[in-house]
């Protein structure tokens, strides 16, 4: 018997694929071949997703050697090394942020077409605002800083005319912040505790992490 566990998971935390692995294991489709097929596979799967993580988080010389040799026209000496090294942690970094953004586009296009489909603007009041790229780019930030303490669909964008307002539950009552931006000036729209707001200057839209703390509070103060 192997030591080693094929299959954990937190029950209060259980992810979608773990509970489709859980399936396999009811009395309905139990069937023993099947499951240490799954057993054998899981356990290799673990160990390469704890593998893969450590070298993400921290590439070993022989991770780094592997791509440097691909890329680098000479001989890959300690110097070559040294140089690669930061270079292949941060590659991963932006695969994984490029991939989030993405994903976080897709859900935005499809909750903004079902926002349509459900309450479509007369034309002329839709012609006088003009969502813009760096609103959406400012939304999903946002997003990305709530997402692990609440679920990213409770967050809304609603762009008017003078502002483009980041919403909890879609509820004017309860604005997160407030976008200002304009061709040569990004400003945020902070809100305390009684919904009064301060505006700062960004010097690009990455310094809205810089207030990641102002942003949490504030949903905190909705939830309580």
């Amino acid at each position: 018997m192997d030591e080693k566990p094929f299959f954990e998971f937190k029950i209060t935390d259980i992810k979608d694929a773990e509970i489709v692995e859980l399936r396999k294991f009811h009395k309905s489709v139990f069937d023993l071949d099947s499951i240490s097929s799954a057993a054998s596979d899981l356990k290799y799967f673990n160990e390469l997703t704890i593998l893969i993580t450590g070298e993400m988080q921290n590439p070993s010389e022989e991770f780094v050697r592997y791509f440097a040799k691909q890329v680098y026209p000479s001989l890959v000496t300690a110097k070559v090394l040294e140089q690669f090294t930061p270079l292949v942690k941060r590659v991963f970094t932006q695969i994984v942020n490029d991939q989030i953004s993405e994903r976080l586009k897709s859900a935005l296009k499809k909750e903004t077409e079902n926002e349509e489909t459900a309450n479509p603007v007369p034309a002329e009041a839709e012609s006088l605002i003009v969502t813009t790229q760096d609103e959406i780019d400012g939304y999903l930030i946002v997003k990305s800083i709530l997402r692990k303490d609440i679920e990213v669909g409770r967050i809304f964008m609603r762009d008017n005319q003078s502002y483009c307002g980041i919403l909890l539950d879609d509820n004017n009552r309860k604005p997160i912040c407030r976008f200002y931006f304009a061709s040569n000036r990004l400003r945020i729209g902070l809100f305390d505790k009684d919904k009064k707001e301060t505006k700062y200057d960004l010097g690009q839209l990455d310094d809205i992490y810089s207030y990641s703390e102002q942003i949490l509070g504030t949903v905190g103060n909705y939830d309580g």
